[in-house]
């Protein structure tokens, strides 16, 4: 891995968190990530599943957690089991973890090999009455492929009919949306990579560049500050192209006149961070431009506000839409006739904002955490207002990353990151 390893106290509070909230004389299993074929020999990188790293650091392929709580014997309470490797593994795929290094990372002092795994848990099934299966359950999931996880399940459903099943979901997501000192400081510091990369780009970015070649900026300055690269595809979308909201190509070039959207950030120890910035691509913003992105910025500022404990979800979705369109008003994008007759199934103002304005952050870009219950402090929510005008070759998105705290204002992991016109125009012309 790139990254310094992270403290193993991190996941044996998570651990502890998680158990608190299981059933008595219960089992929970989580399985790591497949290694997903291309062709031929191929495969993808290997992605570790969310959950197994959240629980035990372990970020290798074929590991299997399990914890139990009541265990009998006091040593059963928390194993982890890891591929057992030898010195043929070592040559062509190189160290993987050993029983003591899987305790070092883990904080877990039960490490078997992967092939025990059977046998031990044939043997702690009889103690147990509940097993705890780990679903993908986002609201956002659209998941076709078969898991790890899925076979797992499929498996002990089978085997094991006689035994009560349970959801470890609705506990993972009331514990991963409320971070840890720890975390918030990896996400931290994958903003800051971040940052280092926009800073990079707005020296180089002119026009008659291509959006790849910004891209290759980005990546580089990434993988160079220790990070696997970009948190999730990075969009990179000049003039028109910013209207088309998951516009992926990134294979245009930037014409004079243009503004640049770039929705992209650094992963950093499997913690995402999440930007957008739109900027001219010849150093300087149009009176128009603007206008429009003075208006964006205020709804970003005005909508980060409201991010404090005791706020819902969908109730502060309404108010930024009150915001938005005050400004769309402002703008003469809408007028007061638009909004008497809005449908109030879909608001006048997603005419021009079509997508909601925050979500959850954290391991995964679009995070685990409660949506309807009221927001707490240490949650991490981004704030990505935008105004898209196709008739004007125009889409400008602003966002940041702000950690909701017990009093006052969410503290801004991007407070760093320009964003201002005035200085992003002079970074762009020094």
């Amino acid at each position: 891995m790139k990254y310094f390893q992270i403290d193993s106290n991190l996941f044996v509070k998570n651990r502890k968190k998680f158990m608190a909230q299981m059933r008595p004389k219960s089992i929970a299993v989580f399985n790591s990530n497949d290694v997903y074929p291309i062709g031929a020999d191929s495969t993808m990188p290997f992605e570790q599943a969310r959950d197994i790293f959240y629980l035990s650091g372990a970020d290798q392929e074929e590991t299997i957690l399990l914890l139990f709580p009541d265990a009998i014997d006091p040593k059963h309470r928390e194993i982890l089991f890891v591929r057992e490797t030898n010195d043929h593994i070592a040559v062509w795929e190189g160290a993987k973890l050993t029983k003591d290094k899987a305790t070092e990372v883990s904080g877990i002092e039960t490490v078997y090999w992967l092939t025990d795994f059977d046998k031990v848990f044939f043997d702690l099934m009889t103690e147990a009455d509940t097993i705890y299966f780990n679903t993908n359950e986002h609201y956002r999931q659209a998941v076709e492929t078969q898991t790890r996880e899925d076979r797992f399940i499929e498996k002990v459903k089978k085997e094991y009919p006689a035994h009560q099943w349970a959801k470890s979901n609705p506990i993972m997501q009331n514990i991963r949306g409320v971070k840890e000192p720890e975390e918030i400081a990896l996400m931290q510091t994958a903003c800051d990579i971040t940052e280092k990369g926009f800073r990079r780009i707005l020296e180089f970015v002119k026009p008659g560049v291509w959006e790849y070649e910004i891209e290759a900026e980005y990546l580089h300055e990434f993988v160079r500050n220790r990070s696997k690269g970009f948190a999730y595809t990075p969009i990179i979308a000049s003039g028109g192209n910013a209207n088309v909201l998951h516009y992926v190509e990134n294979n245009q070039q930037v014409k004079d006149g243009d503004m640049i959207l770039m929705d992209l950030a650094a992963e950093y120890a499997n913690y995402s961070s999440d930007m957008t910035r739109t900027i001219p691509g010849n150093g300087k913003f149009t009176p128009r431009q603007k206008e429009v992105y003075s208006a964006v910025l205020r709804v970003k500022d005005e909508a980060t506000k409201m991010l404090v404990p005791g706020t819902i979800w969908a109730e502060y979705h309404k108010e930024v839409g009150k915001i938005m369109t005050s400004e769309l008003i402002g703008l003469g994008l809408l007028d007061k006739a638009d909004v008497q007759n809005e449908n109030p199934d879909w608001p006048a103002y997603k005419k021009f904002f079509m997508h909601g304005t925050s979500h959850h952050i954290g391991l995964d870009t679009h995070d685990y955490g409660e949506l309807k219950k009221p927001m707490k402090a240490n949650m991490v929510f981004t704030v990505e207002p935008g105004i898209y005008i196709p008739a004007e070759g125009m889409g400008i998105r602003l966002e940041d990353d702000v950690v909701i705290q017990e009093k006052g204002e969410p503290f801004n992991l991007m407070r760093n990151i320009p964003i201002e016109i005035e200085e992003i125009e002079e970074l762009m012309n020094k």
